[in-house]
């Protein structure tokens, strides 16, 4: 983990935190109560546990998010033209990642959007598959399932986690364990998966991967480009442009990576 790592500076801070509150100068300064300290523990050793959450925690943070997103959305209907069209799209895509069937559904919503999540969880939105061809949809959710094959997801699960623990400094009490979560917990962890900002490093990687997985299934890459310019119109109103670098700078690189044959 590097130093300057969000998931290290939540830890970080969330450290300074605890050694505040327990300290007591008597200069005026009041000691936190027994029952405080132990609380501000639990939450200091969630946020370090953030940091190293086993592949199994990460699994069932991913379902629970996953679940409690499907249980808020309007689910596409198997057999309602989303669904039949997501089907098709994805027919020739992989139907697992990191070795976890992938589960493909839409959401019904104006909303530009698509994401992935470890559990093989991918959620495509309405309004992404009415902006865009087929090609272009299928370049989005290759570049979504890249980030999960690449290890950017569970980091960004392992950030949102901690972020979550550091919440809960002032108030926190009994087990930090993730079957232990709330509700509205995991709403909130949902919510940082969904909107998740990735480096620009990690960005590029996805493209590549997704650019990969094009090619080794003999489809067309040049829908990367061309659902690039599309999200760059759409400027600040969308939500997947808004936390993702230059997409024109992306739009470039697959081109020419396509005139370079590789």
């Amino acid at each position: 983990m590097k130093f300057g790592s969000p998931l290290f500076l939540s830890v970080a801070a969330l450290s300074v935190s605890l050694l505040s509150a327990c300290s007591n100068t008597g200069g005026g300064t009041t000691a936190v109560s027994a029952a405080n300290a132990e609380g501000l523990m639990t939450a200091g050793k969630a946020a370090v546990q953030a940091a190293t959450l086993s592949d199994a925690d990460v699994m069932q943070l991913s379902d629970k998010s996953c679940a409690e997103l499907d249980g808020q959305s309007k689910i596409a209907a198997p057999k309602g033209k989303y669904a039949l069209r997501l089907a098709k799209i994805t027919k020739n895509m992989p139907k697992d990642v990191n070795g976890v069937t992938i589960n493909y559904k839409v959401y019904e919503t104006k909303d530009v959007n698509a994401w992935a999540m470890n559990n093989g969880c991918v959620r495509v939105y309405s309004g992404l598959m009415d902006l865009m061809t087929d090609d272009e949809v299928r370049g989005v959710v290759g570049h979504e399932i890249g980030h999960v094959a690449l290890g950017h997801s569970k980091k960004s699960m392992q950030v949102a986690y901690a972020a979550g623990a550091a919440r809960q400094v002032a108030a926190a009490s009994g087990n930090s364990a993730v079957a232990a979560l709330s509700s509205s917990d995991i709403g909130a962890i949902a919510e940082k998966l969904v909107n998740a900002q990735f480096s620009q490093a990690q960005e590029s990687d996805a493209d590549d991967y997704s650019f990969d997985l094009l090619t080794a299934a003999k489809l067309k890459r040049e829908g990367l480009i061309t659902a690039f310019e599309k999200l760059a119109k759409l400027g600040d109103s969308n939500s997947m442009l808004s936390s993702h670098p230059s997409s024109s700078g992306r739009a470039q690189h697959i081109r020419e990576r396509i005139a370079a044959k590789k």
